[in-house]
């Protein structure tokens, strides 16, 4: 084999190698955008509230909480200071929250019981059940959409919950698993991945990934903390273009604005 050959061949198997990837590990690289961002403002956030869900609306954060004994659904002001909080029965473990109309649906881990709860009283009006695991949820204003840690989105009913279909989402290496806390942002949704300091932004028509967003630099440092207080949470302002983030038992809440993307494979000096 020539010189030109072998090196052809070298380059080959290293772009093969970097474009392997098992679920989207933080050492790994696929043709998707890389969004880039900065932070706007930073907010007071409970560093108690175990956040497994996060939405935005009427200038008030809502936010959903886990672990056993403690979940609850919470109204807050931006700055962090609860205004009104609702505790769920111990059996619960409290997971993503969405708001459709004027109800919130809470979803619950491995109980398969989703929770209805009226948006300005924050009285408990229904539940709800789900043949699989219960982890965020967020709406097109047509669905609820909901995870279960797997790389499957479901869209629901929003009147009788049952399901409308199932997508997978994927991305050029192959199916994303850990589908965490979901929101719908500039007609896509945005999730986290469990235990991955990045989200994934995703087609809601064909489940294919649009980019990435790695957040590893606001994350890390929580976690070198504590593994658990990982990045989990995404709250959308519609009306003023704001997009916040924060994690498990973050002390801080933060504004972000997403930039440019950064090609994948560029070389240096493109």
């Amino acid at each position: 084999m020539g010189v030109r050959a072998r090196r052809n061949t070298v380059v080959c198997l290293l772009l093969l190698l970097v474009g392997q990837n098992a679920f989207g590990g933080r050492d790994t690289f696929s043709a998707e955008p890389l969004y880039t961002y900065s932070v706007v403002a930073v907010f007071n956030h409970d560093s108690q509230a175990f956040t497994q869900g996060l939405f935005f609306d009427q200038g008030m954060l809502y936010e959903g909480t886990g672990l056993f004994g403690h979940s609850s659904l919470r109204r807050t002001t931006l700055n962090g200071e609860v205004l009104q909080r609702r505790l769920l029965p111990n059996h619960f473990f409290g997971e993503g929250i969405t708001l459709f109309q004027n109800r919130i649906i809470q979803l619950t881990w491995r109980s398969r019981t989703g929770l209805i709860w009226d948006r300005d009283t924050l009285a408990l009006v229904g539940s709800f059940t789900y043949p699989t695991e219960g982890w965020g949820v967020t709406t097109d204003g047509r669905h609820i959409i909901m995870s279960d840690g797997s790389s499957s989105l479901f869209f629901l009913d929003p009147s009788s919950f049952q399901l409308i279909k199932k997508l997978q989402v994927y991305g050029n290496t192959g199916p994303v698993t850990r589908l965490n806390e979901l929101e719908f942002i500039y007609d896509e949704i945005w999730a986290n991945i469990w235990k991955d300091n990045r989200i994934v932004r995703i087609n809601p028509e064909t489940g294919k990934i649009t980019g990435w967003l790695d957040m590893s630099e606001l994350a890390d440092p929580f976690v070198r903390v504590n593994k658990e207080n990982v990045l989990n949470g995404i709250a959308y302002d519609k009306e003023k273009d704001r997009i916040f983030v924060t994690g498990k038992r973050w002390p801080q809440l933060f504004q972000i604005e997403v930039s440019k993307t950064i090609p994948r494979f560029s070389s240096e000096g493109d």
